[in-house]
């Protein structure tokens, strides 16, 4: 019966280091495709990518690789996808994790300002040529990825004028 036990024991220690690879491979895969697809689509480099995640390049790459000995951080698996405008219901499932983990309760959006409404609007008419969209797709980027000033420049910046 000890032998039982014994071999009980190996067989659920080798089930749960193929689970824990498989989601290691899941995830990596996971990542590597979101990786492509910000080169392919937006020519974002590894490095731009980890400027509008939040998450190191380091850590990209270990995800990469699946070289990791504990599961990712939610936060920072949360911010990669948001980065990417990726949902992170995704990448949870391939971690294996509930899926209902990335639902928040998130709060009411603030109003829209009406010119963001109407680029939104322009952006889905079918009257508006691609070209049009593509460059208010590049303005948009362009605005919300920009560095802002610290607040006290912006206020000496203002006080001159």
């Amino acid at each position: 019966m000890a032998g039982t036990v014994t071999q009980t024991q190996r067989s659920y220690g080798h089930e749960v280091t193929e689970t824990a690879n498989a989601r290691k491979i899941a995830f990596a895969t996971f990542v590597r495709r979101a990786l492509d697809e910000a080169r392919a689509t937006r020519a974002w480099s590894g490095t731009e990518v980890s400027r509008r995640t939040g998450v190191s390049r380091q850590t990209i790459n270990r995800w990469v690789r699946g070289d990791w000995a504990s599961d990712p951080e939610a936060e920072r698996v949360v911010a990669f996808c948001e980065g990417l405008g990726l949902d992170p219901a995704v990448a949870f499932a391939a971690l294996g994790w509930d899926r209902t983990a990335s639902r928040r309760t998130a709060p009411a959006p603030p109003p829209m300002d009406p010119d963001v409404e109407a680029l939104l609007r322009r952006l889905v008419d079918p009257d508006v040529s691609d070209a049009e969209k593509f460059h208010i797709r590049e303005t948009i980027r362009y605005l919300a990825y920009r560095p802002t000033l610290p607040l006290n420049v912006r206020k000496r910046g203002d006080a001159a004028s």
